[in-house]
Parts: structure tokens; C-alpha cells; sequence
């Protein structure tokens, strides 16, 4: 009885969306993973005004009724801290095959003034499908040309994009200049040759650079320039720097021009062939964001899963990386997130590490980690709980979730529609 009536609650508030939630809540009897490796089978998280103010074994735990607004019974089901999607074009494409609906990328080859923040669209039906298996974070990141401008880290709900952020302008992303050329799909596989025009291509980057440092380093003297003033951050420290990379030969030369502009925060998203060289990113400190597991490999001579191992071999190595999901269709298929953390857990890693790797490390590698990525006190309540084990799509059911203590929807347009059609095809079988 009492579930029943902690169900109809949730129901109740999910329905109201944004609306204000109680400002006291304890979730008892769950099965906590807090994104750190550290689990309690039994767990009572306690709730006020959107942040964790107490963990405790509710199995030790004598829980006072009257301190709380709500007392959830979440009965063994599991909890998790919000699966963060990092370098997605997730609330700024809509439809792939729509030009109109892809706001991602912009014209021009050096756009560091582009920014994906007030491109975001949280009416997106994409976002809602892609929340419901427990994506509630996600780095809005544009594409295109060399550099392709900052990404904002945003919330998968909101009212609008200004509500939906958590952290505006992050990083800069550059897509490194290709040392090989060539190569195929998988049906027409073709030889890779190197490409000619490497050095000029990487000269051009270390020219825009040199020029984007001069700026930030001439103060009021200099005219205001659009493009040089969005990397200034870069070069204080403040703003993280995203090398899109994955041949080793790229990787290399990412370490070098990290160092020859004293960048604090360089990030590699792909780092394909980064296992290869796992001594020399850590020396550099540099992290990866890994390119998507669910691919095939590049190579000819790569193991044919090669990709699953990739996080594997990176914690072998002790290189600090986190799960992307970068590639065809991705806004859509960001959904799968939590399974891209299941298939790297059967290849090699723990299931708490295969966790970590879509929630703390994530938010560590892009700076939240203060507030997010793990569920433990002091930190906000952003956070979801599943039927069963959500990096299994057999058991990825949300429950419960809720951004910064404030319930959210559980549900989505696919399941909505999936419940109209059941109940009318249902009713004429009856018929």
C-alpha cells in the first residue's frame, strides 16, 4: 500500500514537470552506486532544497518521520548519479536528414566565437527519449571547419536554454588536421596514405594560435576581435581546450602544442590510438574523451574489437578517460550511452568503473566534478533511479529522476505514443 502510494506521488509530480518539488525528500532502501566506485546495498539519501545532505545505510539508519517533507520506499531499485553525454550534438539537431533542424555547424574554418548555449533546444523531443535512460547531463558541442567554436555543458530539462545550463562556454573544440589520407567503409576498404598537406595545415593552427595568445596578451591596447576574444580563457586556464584526435601521429603532436602554449586543460575527444601511447598522455596529463565503443575498427591489423577494449586498456595504461558517443546519428543515439558503459564493463572494466566512466570521470574531465558526476553530501541532487541495472537495456527503466532536487518527467513521446496505440489496438482485439 504504502508503494502504491509512493508511485502515485512520483506520477503526480512527474506530470508537473518543472513544477516545485518537496524541499525535504529521503529516498530509503535503494541500491546505491555514488559514481566513485563506492556502493551501500541498502542506502537512505536525504534531499534539501536540491542538494545531498546525508547518506547513511538505512538499514542502520532510524529515520525520524517528522524531518522530512517525503519518504520514498524505492525497494532495492538502483540508484545513480546522471549520466553525463559529453561532445554531442544532443537539443542542437533535431532531424539529421532536415538541414533546418541542424544548428551544429556554422560556416567559416576558424569559428572559436560560436557557441552552442543559445542554440539548445530543451523542447526537443530527441532530449526526452535520451533522458529516460538516464541522460541528464550533456556537453552541446558545434562541429565543422578547424576550430568550431565553445561548448556549453546543459541540462537535458529545462524551460528554456538560459535554465538548462549548467556551465556556458566550457571549451574550445579544434578538429586536428588529419596525418593520413584515404582509407574506406567497410565495404570498399582502401589503403591510407599520408597526407601532403599535414605540416601546412598544422602551421596554420599554430599561426591562429600564436595570434589568439598575442591578443590575450595585449590587454586594452588591442581592437576587440570576436574570434580571439572567446580564446582568451583558453590561455588563463579557464576554459578547457578539446583536441578532436585519433591517429597517434595526431596525438603526438596534440602533446607538443599543448605544451608550446601552456594550455592547463587539453582534452583529446576520440583518441582512437591513444592506448598506444598511454606513458605519454599521462606524462602530459592530458584525458579522453573515448571515441564511440560501438564501432568498428580503423584499421586492417586492429582486432575486430578492438573498440569494446579501448577503455580497458586506457585504465591499464592510467590514462584518465571518459565514453562519448560521437558518430552517425548521435543526438538520437545518445539514448545508449549507459550501454556503451555495459559493453566496456564485459571487455574488461568493473561495473562501478564502467559507471564512473559516464559520471564522475566525465565531470571531472570537463570541471563540474565540485557539484556533479557523484552522488555523495554537498553535492546536488541531480540523479535517476532504475527498475534494474541501467548499463543493461533489459533493465534500464527510470523510476525516478531528478535534476538539482527537482523531479522530473519520466516519460517521453515514444512511450506515450506506445501507450495510445497499445490501449486502441488492445481495445478492437477485444472487440
Amino acid at each position: 500500500m504504502k508503494l502504491s502510494i509512493y508511485i502515485l506521488f512520483i506520477a503526480f509530480f512527474s506530470l508537473l514537470g518543472n513544477a516545485q518539488s518537496p524541499e525535504k525528500i529521503l529516498l530509503i532502501n535503494g541500491y546505491l552506486h555514488e559514481g566513485n566506485g563506492t556502493i551501500i546495498e541498502s542506502a537512505a539519501i536525504g534531499i534539501e532544497k536540491g542538494e545531498i545532505t546525508l547518506i547513511k545505510n538505512s538499514l542502520a539508519y532510524s529515520i525520524k518521520k517528522s524531518d522530512w517533507d517525503t519518504i520514498i520506499d524505492l525497494a532495492g531499485r538502483h540508484v545513480y548519479p546522471g549520466f553525463i553525454a559529453p561532445n554531442s550534438t544532443l537539443g542542437i539537431t533535431e532531424i539529421d536528414a532536415v538541414k533546418a533542424t541542424r544548428d551544429y555547424d556554422e560556416v567559416g574554418h576558424f569559428n572559436p566565437h560560436v557557441r552552442s548555449q543559445i542554440a539548445y533546444n530543451v523542447e526537443s523531443k530527441v532530449i526526452s527519449t535520451v533522458r529516460t535512460n538516464g541522460v541528464l547531463v550533456t556537453q552541446a558541442t558545434p562541429r565543422g571547419g578547424r576550430i568550431s567554436g565553445s561548448s556549453s555543458i546543459m541540462f537535458t530539462d529545462g524551460w528554456n536554454w538560459e535554465d538548462a545550463t549548467l556551465k556556458a562556454d566550457d571549451g574550445l573544440h579544434i578538429n586536428w588536421p588529419s596525418s593520413l589520407q584515404g582509407g574506406g567503409w567497410w565495404a570498399e576498404p582502401s589503403p591510407k596514405t599520408t597526407n601532403k598537406n599535414y605540416d601546412k595545415e598544422k602551421d596554420e593552427l599554430y599561426q591562429f594560435f600564436k595570434m589568439a595568445k598575442a591578443y590575450s596578451e595585449g590587454g586594452n591596447s588591442v581592437l576587440f576581435d570576436a574570434r580571439f576574444d572567446a580564446m582568451v580563457d583558453c590561455f588563463k586556464g579557464e576554459k578547457r581546450v578539446y583536441f578532436h584526435a585519433n591517429e597517434i601521429q595526431q596525438l603526438l603532436d596534440v602533446i607538443e602544442f599543448s605544451k608550446a602554449f601552456n594550455l592547463k586543460f587539453p582534452v583529446v575527444v576520440g583518441g582512437y590510438d591513444g592506448y598506444l601511447i598511454t606513458r605519454q598522455l599521462v606524462d602530459a596529463n592530458i584525458p579522453i574523451m573515448l571515441v564511440r565503443a560501438h564501432s568498428l575498427p580503423e584499421n586492417e591489423d586492429d582486432d575486430v574489437d578492438l573498440p569494446y577494449k579501448l577503455p580497458y586498456l586506457l585504465k591499464l595504461g592510467g590514462v584518465k578517460f571518459c565514453l562519448q558517443n560521437e558518430g552517425d546519428m548521435e543526438a538520437m543515439n545518445t539514448r545508449n550511452l549507459p550501454f556503451l558503459a555495459g559493453t566496456a564493463m564485459a571487455y574488461g572494466l568493473t561495473q562501478e568503473e564502467a559507471i564512473s566512466a559516464i559520471t564522475l570521470n566525465t565531470a571531472e574531465i570537463m570541471g563540474i566534478n565540485k557539484n556533479y558526476g557523484s552522488l555523495e553530501t554537498g553535492k546536488s541532487a541531480t540523479l535517476f533511479v532504475s527498475d534494474g541495472n541501467a548499463l543493461d537495456m533489459r533493465t534500464n527503466n527510470l523510476f525516478l529522476a531528478m535534476v538539482n532536487g527537482q523531479l522530473m518527467s519520466t516519460s517521453n513521446s515514444q512511450v506515450e505514443l506506445y501507450k495510445k496505440y497499445s490501449k486502441k489496438y488492445k481495445s478492437e482485439g477485444q472487440k
